[in-house]
């Protein structure tokens, strides 16, 4: 089934606009953003470590030929940093990206740009944030995707459910790559040992949505590479849980983190 028949499909199904004006050049596969945390629980070395592995990625061959893959072999791409309510920043804005040029290009965008630290964690913020880039940002593409990054739970502004839900009605997909190499000494006590439980739980969703856990800095170029190319190449794999997961294990409170911020200041 070709794009534009799927994508009726889709739009049919979920209420996703399509636009009759779209203009040949204006079609891409895959309107990707990358909200990428910056919040004080992420350390400096692990920030360089994940803007380092979005830039290698994009100058990996197979991530390029994944794009090159598509219908029409360009994605749309932009770059968000993230941290509580209110604080999140365009660093790349829309570009698109169709080949080894664009794809550095894009990369050096990044290596140019500057890397925030902020307070605070509102995923749910970042979410509503990321949804409104696609409004008007010049481009029809066949998926909308959110791809987010975090190392704790929301802990400020609405539920983070509520966003994500948001988003699916308005078909788009939001996948997680949840951050669990090691607790912070800046604020521990908002951390939670089964993130990705709660990323699979309250974050994700979405047709086709997945995560890729990280535990190791040393995996962080590999899982952002690995999960690029599964999102470019519209795959639609299995959710990656932590190993000690079991099928009957209790589902997270999705306001766990809101709960946490609360006993910190003296709430009940």
């Amino acid at each position: 089934m070709r794009w534009w028949i799927l994508r009726a499909v889709v739009a049919l199904a979920t209420g996703y606009p399509l636009s009759a004006a779209a203009q040949v050049d204006d079609v891409v596969d895959i309107e990707l953003v990358l909200a990428v945390d910056v919040s004080w629980s992420m350390d400096h070395d692990e920030q360089i470590l994940q803007r380092q592995g979005y830039m290698a990625a994009f100058l990996d061959p197979e991530v390029t030929a994944a794009i090159q893959s598509g219908d029409w072999g360009r994605i749309a791409v932009t770059y968000v940093e993230w941290a509580g309510a209110g604080l999140q920043h365009v660093r790349v804005p829309w570009t698109v990206v169709d080949g080894e040029d664009s794809a550095q290009a894009f990369a050096h965008q990044l290596a140019d740009a500057p890397i925030g630290r902020l307070r605070r964690t509102s995923i749910s913020g970042a979410l509503a944030f990321s949804g409104t880039l696609f409004d008007d940002n010049g481009y029809e593409g066949f998926r909308r995707v959110i791809d987010i990054s975090g190392d704790g739970p929301n802990n400020m502004g609405g539920p983070v459910t509520a966003e994500r839900d948001k988003l699916i009605e308005a078909g788009v997909t939001v996948n997680g790559l949840p951050i669990m190499i090691r607790r912070s000494a800046y604020d521990p006590f908002f951390q939670v040992d089964n993130l990705d439980v709660y990323y699979e739980d309250c974050v994700i969703g979405g047709f086709g949505a997945f995560m890729v856990v990280v535990k190791d800095a040393d995996e962080f170029a590999e899982a952002i590479r690995r999960k690029l190319i599964l999102e470019i190449a519209g795959a639609q794999p299995r959710v990656v849980p932590a190993q000690d997961l079991r099928p009957n294990a209790p589902k997270i409170d999705c306001l766990i983190g809101e709960k946490l911020w609360q006993r910190w200041r003296g709430g009940p």
